[in-house]
């Protein structure tokens, strides 16, 4: 089982996907990487050899900013949008979507399960 950048990848995978597990990296990045450094993105995990491990361990810590690294300048980004009083730093402090999405059906997942509101009753007709 290889480990890179802190995450054990899955030996049973192409090294193509097994590259995604890592935060940061996605399809397209892993085979960029893989034609930067000429492995078959086919290849299993279990098949690497040492040599293509540290390979890649170079190219992800020279070139990507991958898992806690990532993770951290996010928070920080989102941190400053709440400071800075922007739109979308308040959608992230009252948990609500922030890119234009309604809110009056769906977004559940955003807002939390349904809550009833008490004495919501229907006006009556004239």
């Amino acid at each position: 089982m290889a480990r890179i950048a802190g995450i054990d990848l899955p030996k049973n995978k192409r090294i193509e996907i097994a590259l995604t597990y890592i935060y940061g990296i996605g399809l397209a990045s892993s085979q960029k990487i893989l034609n930067e450094i000429d492995i078959n993105p086919n290849t299993k995990i279990v098949d690497l050899n040492d040599k293509d491990i540290v390979k890649l361990r170079a190219i992800l810590d020279k070139n990507y900013q991958v898992e806690g690294d990532l993770r951290r300048v996010e928070a920080i980004n989102i941190k400053r949008l709440m400071d800075i009083n922007s739109y979308r730093g308040k959608r992230h402090r009252l948990g609500l979507p922030l890119r234009g999405q309604r809110t009056r059906t769906n977004a559940r997942t955003r807002r939390g399960t349904k809550k009833t509101m008490a004495n919501k009753k229907k006006a009556p007709k004239k």
